[in-house]
């Protein structure tokens, strides 16, 4: 079809070509490099179409999806990537993101993803206006936050290596050093600088539970990126090698 909307003569209307052959009336197979199969663009995957795995592949490192404007968490995109078919794993970080959009639309019900929104405006409100105290604090530096000992055992990455840093004081309970001094010295004094502000501005924030009136959840200042580093780099290899699920 050309641009002002006329047909082309044998092209796809079972006419003979012009130029010799005759309409077949399929296609040929071939694909360009553009992923087009004889000018038309496949459609992109969709839930009916390209299921999720029953199991995740805990062999496939995810996108990271932290720079993008998503409705939910970039950590739930990061996990649910785990569970995509295989012919999807390797297509473009936008095709991925909106499959699996597509999939949690559908199924988080309307009043959660209400009460998300306007978390995350909470959220943006108290970033926008909360002058940090230790601005090294909200991004992963592993070398300044975690002992040496530490940090071998993760870059080992064996049970024996975890072992080595761990004591056992009751069956499945497991003890190790882990956090710098100065790390923690420095969270606490976070903490503090963000209760003070909190005072001083008069500003209604969440506490972790409805139980007390103390206590801040790191995540809503600004801490949510480091901390979801700090479990899925850190913490998820020694939780993956110590619980196993034999079953």
């Amino acid at each position: 079809m050309s641009l002002d909307g006329a047909t082309t003569p044998g092209a796809g209307d079972g006419r003979p070509d012009p130029a010799g052959g005759s309409q077949s009336g399929h296609a040929n197979g071939s694909i360009n490099g553009a992923g087009q199969q004889n000018g038309v663009v496949a459609p992109p995957p969709t839930y009916l179409t390209h299921r999720l795995r029953l199991n995740p592949n805990s062999d496939h490192r995810p996108d990271n999806y932290e720079d993008l404007e998503l409705d939910f968490s970039p950590m739930v995109f990061s996990s649910l990537e785990r569970y995509l078919p295989p012919n999807l794993l390797l297509q473009p970080r936008e095709v991925k993101v909106n499959y699996m959009r597509e999939i949690l639309v559908r199924y988080y019900p309307e009043s959660e993803r209400v009460r998300i929104q306007k978390h995350r405006e909470y959220r943006q409100k108290i970033i926008s206006n909360y002058q940090r105290l230790h601005r090294e604090l909200y991004t992963m530096h592993a070398a300044n936050f975690f002992i040496p000992s530490f940090l071998k055992a993760i870059n080992e990455n064996t049970e024996q290596g975890f072992r080595n840093i761990m004591s056992e004081p009751s069956p499945g309970v497991f003890t190790f050093e882990m956090l710098q001094p100065r790390f923690c010295e420095m969270l606490l004094a976070e903490v503090e600088n963000f209760e003070k502000w909190v005072h001083e501005t008069k500003f209604r924030i969440m506490r972790p539970n409805t139980m007390n009136k103390y206590g801040a959840v790191l995540d809503d200042f600004g801490m949510e990126t480091m901390l979801d580093k700090l479990m899925e780099d850190f913490i998820r290899p020694i939780s993956k090698s110590e619980y196993v699920d034999d079953k």
